[in-house]
């Protein structure tokens, strides 16, 4: 196998997860509905809050490394929603399925052999699709993690 198809391989499932620490999806299974916008003490947000924060920065970085006309959000107030829950179960739904579906399309752009990972994004200043894919996986990483502990702080983490 070649460098760059283990490279791909590999960073396509950094994305994915469920290596080293749980994914996006387990880390939302069984949340209640209730829960969702409750900010536990000493807890900087909640789970739509994270949620969100996840989905916006996740699209905004697949979007500048595909798309030359792409603007991003203002920093910082475009990256979190506005409100400590979510305004409906639909609005929650449609954010899962988002930024799973984002997720998604940064693995197949990764993963395809007209994508380089190495060549410098031309309406960037340096950025690569590779650094821009790390960036994913690491930010994702983050802030799933805080998801468990709210879930544990909540007390809505299951047994494992």
């Amino acid at each position: 196998m070649k460098e760059i198809d283990a490279l791909r391989r590999h960073v396509v499932d950094l994305l994915v997860g469920r290596n080293a620490h749980i994914d996006l999806e387990g880390a939302l299974k069984g949340l209640p509905a209730k829960l969702r916008g409750v900010k536990p003490k000493g807890s900087p947000h909640t789970a739509w809050q994270l949620l969100e924060h996840i989905r916006i920065a996740q699209w905004d970085i697949l979007e500048f490394s595909r798309n030359p006309k792409h603007v991003s959000p203002p920093w910082p107030e475009g990256y979190w929603p506005k409100t400590e829950a979510p305004p409906s179960a639909a609005a929650w739904n449609k954010s899962v399925r988002q930024t799973c579906a984002d997720l998604e399309a940064m693995q197949k752009l990764v993963a395809s052999k007209k994508s380089d990972l190495f060549r410098p994004i031309p309406h960037g200043d340096g950025q690569t699709l590779l650094r821009e894919a790390l960036l994913v996986a690491d930010h994702n990483a983050y802030h799933v993690g805080q998801l468990v502990l709210l879930r544990r702080l909540l007390e809505a983490w299951p047994a494992r």
